[in-house]
């Protein structure tokens, strides 16, 4: 039996609607098999703490084999799994087309489905994942002031972590009553797109729950960016949350739902001409990867993820037909750029340095290690000092550096290496960088 694979590893489609994905013993049969692959293995020790877990058990267990440990400890190594694919996708020798067929991410996912539709899930994780609702109360007008204001109370901040166990230390994400799509709106106009390759030049934001509520001046750089380079963009007329945080709950009803709304909206602009790009990596990868996979026989499903893009790949695209603005007036010299695990999973490269490295006298040095935040994991008082832990080899990184900048594609990611490090205040977009090298 070989080790490893010369040909590129293949993805199963999510067999959820299968009466068969939801029976318990089997999930138990298949996530020991898959344990037992991993205990001989180990080489994805230095990833997420699920790993650490596993062997953890199996150490301490009376046959030191995978057969010694309590199958209802299973869950133990499922509720540090936080999906980031990166095991499958850098690590794992064992992934399909090998015969061991294993897919750690996705059979993750599924134990954590069975137990959300067992047992339901804490009133703190389902209020953190439904973002819609959430941030658009705290962001309304006086409400957001005041939300800001507690989050940067300390005595506030004790009083959540008993209640709802969010952590006091967790940098909270800032709150706008004008919205990315308010900011946005003034500044859109017609610009006569023109094909390059495989883009069109006319692009539609999906501006995320994030984007939208948290980091709306990104929306603006997007838009001065895009424009610059004589691109039409509009942003998606309407739009819920992509479902990536109710999918990393094991919650697959509301990601149905989530996509039952957004689908015919999305699969309605490609129609019209439209490509599609949003600012999050992880609302990318939830159209270009886990919706597809959940919905493979669904042909609107697959026409927005034949459309959808990561900005970086989309402006590189651009590049390499010549229709890229590459006159910077200004310099942006030294950055430091963690790049986030759900980018690295596309497959698609470091566009975002390769983009950032077109500016003259700049050097974008890319690091390639999670920031343990995934949205919710770096803020729960019971995994904060593991997420903590998984940042450290970035944050020393970059503060050996001590960059001009600090830059990353997903924003909480971000905030989270900003917070840990001591030679940067703050993260950037790596759009606000590239608007700043223009001059805009």
């Amino acid at each position: 039996m070989r080790e490893g694979s010369l040909e590129a590893p293949t993805r199963h489609p999510i067999d959820w609607k299968n009466d068969d994905f939801w029976v318990k013993e089997t999930l138990n049969d298949e996530l020991e098999r898959v344990f037992d692959i991993c205990h001989g293995c180990r080489r994805c020790v230095s990833l997420c703490d699920s790993f650490p877990t596993l062997f953890d058990l199996i150490d301490e267990s009376e046959t030191f084999e995978v057969d010694g440990v309590d199958r209802d400890d299973y869950t133990k190594v499922v509720d540090q799994c936080y999906l980031c694919d990166l095991c499958f996708l850098t690590k794992c020798p064992y992934v399909p087309p090998h015969e061991f067929n294993l897919d750690f991410p996705h059979l993750m996912l599924r134990a954590k489905a069975i137990k959300f539709r067992e047992e339901g899930g804490k009133f703190r994780d389902k209020a953190l994942t439904s973002t819609d609702t959430v941030l658009g109360m705290m962001s309304i007008p006086l409400v957001d002031v005041t939300v800001n204001a507690l989050n940067r109370n300390s005595g506030f901040r004790k009083i959540v972590e008993k209640t709802l166990d969010i952590h006091h230390e967790a940098p909270l994400p800032h709150m706008h009553a004008k919205t990315l799509r308010k900011r946005v709106a003034p500044l859109i106009k017609n610009v006569a797109p023109t094909p390059v390759g495989e883009t069109t030049g006319k692009v539609a934001l999906y501006a995320t729950c994030y984007g939208n509520y948290n980091s709306p001046e990104v929306g603006e750089d997007f838009v001065r960016v895009f424009q610059h380079n004589a691109m039409h963009i509009d942003v998606v007329p309407k739009e819920k949350c992509c479902g990536m945080p109710k999918l990393e709950l094991g919650d697959l009803d509301s990601v149905d739902a989530l996509k039952q709304a957004n689908i015919p909206v999305l699969a309605d602009l490609v129609d019209r001409g439209y490509d599609l790009i949003a600012p999050i990596p992880s609302c990318v990868l939830m159209y270009k990867q886990e919706l597809p996979l959940m919905y493979p026989d669904d042909p609107q499903v697959q026409k927005v993820k034949r459309a959808f893009y990561d900005p970086f790949e989309y402006l590189w695209l651009r590049h390499k037909g010549g229709a890229f603005n590459t006159d910077f007036p200004e310099a942006i010299g030294s950055v430091a750029y963690q790049v986030a695990c759900h980018q690295r999973v596309q497959n698609i490269g470091l566009k975002t340095r390769d983009v950032l490295a077109l500016v003259a006298d700049s050097e974008v040095v890319a690091y390639e290690r999670c920031s343990g935040h995934d949205g919710t994991y770096a803020v729960k008082s019971e995994t904060r000092a593991k997420s903590v832990k998984i940042a450290r080899p970035t944050v020393k990184k970059v503060d050996a550096q001590a960059p001009d900048h600090f830059i990353s594609d997903c924003p909480m990611a971000g905030a989270q290496i900003a917070d840990l490090a001591e030679s940067v205040d703050s993260a950037l977009h790596p759009m606000t960088l590239l608007r700043m090298a223009y001059g805009l």
